[in-house]
Parts: C-alpha cells; sequence; structure tokens
C-alpha cells in the first residue's frame, strides 16, 4: 500500500541529501566554466581542507580560528594550482588538462598524508543529527543546516559575482574569453579567483562530509558523487549544480526504496548513474548547461 507520508519523508531526506552533491559539484562548475578544465582533483582538495581543520582543532586551535587558518591554506593551494601547474598547460588539449588535474589529485593527497597522517578522525561540528518532526514527516538536523549552509554559499558567490569587479570580469570570461581578453580582462587573474573560490567550497563541503563520513581518505571520492549531478545539471551552470543534486539525490532515496525492491535492493549507488547516462544521451549539455554549436 502506498504511503504518501512515508514517500514525503524520503522526497525530503532525498533533496536535502543532494544539496551535499551540489555542494562538490559547483566546485566544479566554477572551475569549468571559466576556464574548460574539468577539475577532478576536486574530492582531493575536499579532503585536504577537512583533514587540515580536524588535525589543527586537534592539537588544540580554537574552532573559528582552524576554520580561517583553513580557509586561507585552501585559498593558498588554489592560487598555487592554478600558477604552478595549470597556467603552463594554457591552450593544451581538453585531455592534457584533465590529466593533469587527476595527477594532481595524487599529490595533494600525498601530501596530506605527508603532513597529517593517514589516521581516520572523527570531525564534529556540534550539529546534532537527530531528526525532527514536521506535520509528521521526521528530517535530520544535520541536512537542514548543511542546506542552510548551501544556500548561504550560493547566495554569496550570486552576490559576488553581480556586484563586484571580481565577480564581473568571472562573467565575462565564462561568456567570452576571447572578449574578456579584447576589453583588456587578465585571465590569470580571473582564474587564481575562481581557483580560490573553488578552495572555499570545498573547505565548506569538506567539513560536512567530514562530519557526515568521518575524515578520512576515501572521502576524496566524493567527487564520483558530483559526477551525475553535472552531467543531469550541466558542467558549466551554477544552478544546474543546485537542481542537479536534488534530483540526484531525490532520485537514489526513492529509487533505492521503491525500484531497490525488485533488484534485492543496494540500487542506490548506481541508479542515480542510470538516469545521468540516460539523460545525457538525450540532452548532452544537462537541463542548464549551453550547447556547443561548431561552424565549419
Amino acid at each position: 500500500m502506498f504511503e504518501f507520508q512515508f514517500f514525503v519523508e524520503v522526497l525530503v531526506g532525498g533533496l536535502l541529501s543532494g544539496v551535499m552533491y551540489s555542494l562538490v559539484a559547483i566546485g566544479f562548475v566554477l572551475i569549468y566554466k571559466t576556464s574548460g578544465v574539468l577539475n577532478f582533483a576536486q574530492g582531493a582538495m575536499l579532503l585536504f581542507a577537512a583533514l587540515t581543520f580536524v588535525s589543527l582543532v586537534e592539537r588544540g586551535v580554537p574552532f573559528w580560528f582552524a576554520i580561517g587558518a583553513t580557509l586561507v591554506v585552501m585559498v593558498a593551494l588554489g592560487v598555487a594550482v592554478e600558477r604552478v601547474v595549470l597556467r603552463p598547460l594554457v591552450n593544451q588539449s581538453p585531455m592534457t588538462l584533465f590529466m593533469a588535474t587527476l595527477g594532481l589529485s595524487y599529490v595533494i593527497e600525498g601530501v596530506a598524508q605527508l603532513l597529517w597522517g593517514t589516521q581516520v578522525h572523527g570531525l564534529d561540528l556540534g550539529i546534532d543529527d537527530v531528526p525532527f518532526e514536521v506535520g509528521g514527516v521526521l528530517i535530520s538536523q544535520f541536512d537542514l543546516f548543511a542546506a542552510a549552509t548551501a544556500g548561504a554559499l550560493v547566495a554569496g558567490f550570486a552576490l559576488f559575482f553581480r556586484h563586484t569587479r571580481t565577480g564581473l570580469a568571472f562573467r565575462a570570461v565564462a561568456d567570452d574569453q576571447f572578449a574578456a581578453l579584447a576589453v583588456g580582462l587578465r585571465l590569470s587573474r580571473v582564474w587564481a579567483a575562481v581557483w580560490t573560490a573553488a578552495g572555499t567550497v570545498a573547505l565548506v563541503a569538506g567539513l560536512l562530509w567530514g562530519a557526515r563520513l568521518g575524515v578520512q581518505y576515501s572521502l576524496s571520492l566524493v567527487v564520483l558523487k558530483a559526477l551525475p549531478v553535472l552531467m543531469l545539471g550541466g558542467f558549466d551552470s551554477v544552478a544546474g549544480a543546485i537542481v542537479g543534486g536534488l534530483l540526484i539525490g531525490a532520485i537514489e532515496k526513492l529509487a533505492e526504496i521503491y525500484v531497490g525492491p525488485l533488484f534485492g535492493g543496494g540500487i542506490e549507488a548506481w541508479a542515480a548513474y542510470v538516469v545521468a547516462l540516460t539523460f545525457l544521451l538525450l540532452r548532452p549539455s544537462g537541463l542548464f548547461g549551453h550547447k556547443l554549436v561548431e561552424r565549419v
């Protein structure tokens, strides 16, 4: 028998989980939109941020000071990656750039291991995961906190890109790099700002995912959760990352509950990929991505 209240509870849980996926996907979108680079190192950056923060806290550094220090580290990491790795590879093929970020992910993980060790850490942000009831529907407090944090982050980026000179430069480069160069914009500065923003996103996502799963090296595999989100929403759209994350989160939970029993369960891990691949065949650019038009 179909229970509508239970359906709503599963749906809300999926939507809130999808917000966590969106946080990871936004880091991909920021870099891909301006430089065309699919940054596979985003997961390693997420891990590095979470590991740096929790290691500082465990060494007695106050909570908020540790967040500030980790933010400085992630900004420095983002700028260093852009200048040392990607700037020399400008105008190389997309595959070359992708392989560079893939190799970079292992380098970042190795540096994290040298600095902080390999042990697993628990991360407590002071947010209880005890569900509370709203209209008969149980909602996780932690998921609500994650959703509010993601909303605040996206709103902050929206204001930054709309009302600051750097934000306007970012939008100009995202629309047309050659036109941006023609009016005197320096792409290197814009890309450095974008990598700084990606480092900030990695910090927020790393803290939330670290609190959910624990800070361990498998945390870098969270990037795999972002891929169906990007395929569905589009690789160059922040709005697509948000909507795609919500859809993927809902699809995973609903598929596991209502379709999973037909396959013996355990389809939550791959159901989203089936949907995303199917959608990719129908609309390769995603829901909000720009279609590539080439004139020959």
